[in-house]
């Protein structure tokens, strides 16, 4: 039996799949938090949070590593731990630093941090990788200028924001000053950090989205597959769903998978999992991101579904230094597909219509909507969704079908109050 440090969560899907997967691996976890109420108040009504199944529930400043690297090491000393993980996006380069301190396994920590800013990405990468043409930006004049450099339309990023926050296609000045003004309002992110005083400005790319998930060990990395995606909600990019595997060409499906790989490798990245977005261009694959860390929005449940592989449990065996099992294995899936309930307006949720039918229907694997009386917001980013329905595919690529339609029959009544 391992024991793994787990350093602050995600308060969704992986909050609970990262628990479970220490937990059937034979494993334990600590958790350390410097706010155990932000978890608390995600917990189902009337159900202890997974992360309070943990062995020790320890709390510490988990933003300020001058003082979290000695407080860790004291952990150590005392506790024992064979790894360090976490699943949230803000906290990857600490958990790095850590295992770094503590001599565990663990990518290198310039990596991580390279990976988890935009613009790093984009500045590590340009030199091998074609991708669109950007710029980094410190303020309003510099945006401007590049932007008329580059040409409308572009793409405006904050370069460590997860979830879509304030990314937004922008066609003109004016939508420029805008969203440069959102980012500006924005100057802490949820965990307390303060952001950067930057954006990235991309040349919009045009062709579908995927993402490609791996396995980076022992330096070699192990393509799972890729994942396709839809987008909406402009001029912002949310995602609406996704189905695993994409309906690619085998060709594209390879390119996808090659770019992925060589972005790892550029970055220094190894034991990671990770979750590369593309465009795939006329131009052929482009890069989005790298997240040096396991896919949200369930596309891990998606995997599972359709391979057996278990992607949140490779994730635990990395970061324990051990080589995951990757085997693709017969599930009686050929696709699988999520679809998420994106809000248009802001209110109070009174009622989902349709959800009754929904859960009839044959091939849902999950429906998990808001409860009544949640407050609403229409969505900006893919943080304010008001559930997904998933389903699954024994014949074919049709699972997207299949979720489309069902989300179709779902209708949120919100009212202002």
């Amino acid at each position: 039996m391992a024991h793994l440090l787990m350093v602050e969560s995600w308060v969704g899907a992986m909050s609970r799949l990262l628990p479970r997967a220490i937990r059937e691996g034979g494993h334990e976890f600590s958790f350390l938090t410097r706010d155990l109420h932000h978890y608390l108040r995600s917990a189902p009504e009337g159900a202890a949070h997974p992360l309070l199944g943990a062995r020790n529930v320890l709390t510490a400043d988990t933003n300020d590593l001058d003082t979290l690297l000695p407080y860790a090491e004291r952990l150590h000393s005392a506790l024992g731990f064979d790894g360090v993980i976490t699943s949230c996006d803000y906290y990857l380069p600490t958990v790095a630093r850590i295992a770094g301190r503590l001599g565990l396994p663990g990518p290198a920590p310039e990596a991580v941090e390279n990976a988890c800013r935009k613009d790093a990405t984009r500045q590590v990468l340009a030199a091998g990788l074609p991708g669109p043409r950007f710029a980094v930006c410190a303020d309003r004049s510099e945006a401007a200028a590049a932007a008329a450099e580059i040409g409308y339309p572009l793409v405006l990023k904050p370069v460590d924001l997860c979830a879509g926050m304030f990314v937004r296609r922008v066609d003109d000045e004016a939508e420029l000053a805008r969203a440069y003004r959102a980012v500006e309002g924005f100057p802490v992110n949820a965990r307390g950090q303060r952001r950067a005083p930057v954006v990235l400005l991309e040349e919009l790319l045009h062709g579908p989205e995927v993402s490609v998930e791996t396995v980076t060990f022992d330096g070699s990395t192990q393509v799972v597959g890729v994942t396709d995606k839809s987008i909406g909600g402009a001029p912002a990019f949310i995602e609406t769903g996704h189905m695993f595997p994409a309906a690619l060409p085998a060709a594209d499906t390879a390119a996808a998978g090659e770019m992925a790989r060589q972005a790892i490798e550029a970055l220094g990245l190894d034991g990671v999992v990770a979750h590369t977005e593309l465009k795939l261009t006329p131009d052929g694959p482009r890069l989005i991101e790298v997240n040096p860390r396991p896919a949200g929005n369930r596309i891990t449940e998606l995997i599972r579904h359709v391979t057996g592989v278990d992607i949140a449990a490779a994730a635990v065996d990395v970061a324990l230094g051990q080589r995951p099992d990757l085997r693709i294995r017969n599930t009686g899936l050929r696709s699988a597909a999520i679809g998420f309930l994106v809000p248009q307006a802001t209110g109070v949720l009174e009622e989902i219509d349709g959800a009754d039918l929904a859960r009839k229907a044959p091939g849902v694997l999950e429906l998990r909507l808001a409860e009544p009386g949640t407050a609403v917001k229409a969505a900006g980013s893919n943080n304010e969704y008001l559930g997904h329905v998933m389903a699954g595919d024994a014949e074919g690529p049709d699972a997207r079908r299949c979720v489309e339609a069902l989300l179709s029959e779902l209708r949120p009544r919100v009212v202002n109050r």
